[in-house]
């Protein structure tokens, strides 16, 4: 009987440690549970988070999905354990979460956050991508043309022929008009009226207003004949280069997702994420077929 019971319990063992092993093939945590990948409750974030997904499903992880989060409370997710990476900008990361003064240099303010994440909050950030989704102004192209203007500080010089579409909030905030005019003096505009965001492709489209804030990866930029996003020739803004931010734990125990999440990074450009955004923003196309297109060009 004794004979029988060993015999029983090395078998038990045995398939214990198959299943254990199948569970780890072609990567997945070593716990066999999910890779939990949120994202910021936009456009943009939903793509790249979706390609995030898409590249690790391809690598053999299992991964489970959590959108569109509001950006208030995303960073609060990672590292209350509610997720476990999710597609962040540099500039958030330096201003918002660390609240630290603002840097225009791509590599020290990477840096910084990168060494300030992993010391106060036992995050990583993998590497960041040259997309660049900063403030910026953009101008009727028919309008830069007329004056010649290609940088804020042309425009600057022209403002008191230009009517401004503002936001409201664009004209109050440090990272708006008055750390603009500290960069570039007196903004006299010929006229300024607010709108929403939402409407201001609408309001330069009907020759409402000739400038307006926008962000420099919006979809609606690709239309070059209609909008010209201007030169921060001063350099004014902070960068936010996107990039992936994600728990030490899970890293350590998937060390391969620095790599796969990397070379997605690598691929994204500018242009490139402006592009993915116009095709659900301008064209109507649902974001996860727009990354899923993405995603097997570039594989």
């Amino acid at each position: 009987m004794k004979r029988k019971n060993i015999i029983s319990t090395i078998a038990m063992l045995a398939v214990t440690l198959i299943v254990s092993g199948c569970s780890s093939l072609g990567g997945g945590s070593t716990e066999g549970t999910a890779i939990r990948v949120g994202s910021k409750d936009f456009t943009e974030n939903l793509v790249v988070s979706e390609i995030y997904a898409l590249a690790l499903e391809d690598a053999g992880y299992e991964v489970e999905r959590i959108p569109s989060i509001a950006s208030s409370v995303v960073h609060t997710s990672l590292t209350n354990d509610e997720i476990d990476l999710y597609p962040e900008y540099t500039g958030t990361g330096l201003l918002v979460v660390l609240e630290m003064e603002m840097e225009t240099d791509p590599q020290k303010v990477y840096d910084t956050i990168k060494a300030e994440y992993d010391e106060q909050f036992d995050l990583t950030w993998l590497d960041y991508a040259e997309a660049n989704d900063s403030a910026g102004l953009v101008i009727k192209t028919s309008v830069a043309e007329k004056y010649g203007i290609e940088t804020v500080s042309d425009l600057q010089e022209h403002a008191t022929e230009l009517r401004f579409a503002s936001q409201g909030e664009f004209d109050q905030r440090e990272d708006g008009l008055p750390g603009l005019t500290k960069a570039y003096g007196e903004f006299n505009w010929k006229s300024s009226t607010v709108y929403d965001n939402s409407l201001k492709y609408e309001v330069l489209k009907n020759d409402e207003a000739d400038v307006a804030p926008a962000y420099t990866t919006e979809g609606q930029l690709t239309n070059k004949e209609e909008f010209t996003v201007l030169v921060d020739d001063k350099k004014f803004w902070p960068p936010y280069n996107l990039a992936p931010v994600i728990r030490n734990e899970v890293l350590e125990e998937n060390p391969d997702i620095a790599e796969i999440l990397n070379n997605i990074s690598s691929t994204l450009d500018t242009e490139t994420v402006t592009g993915l955004n116009a095709k659900v923003d301008v064209n109507g196309e649902e974001y996860e077929a727009v990354a899923k297109e993405y995603f097997d060009s570039i594989k």
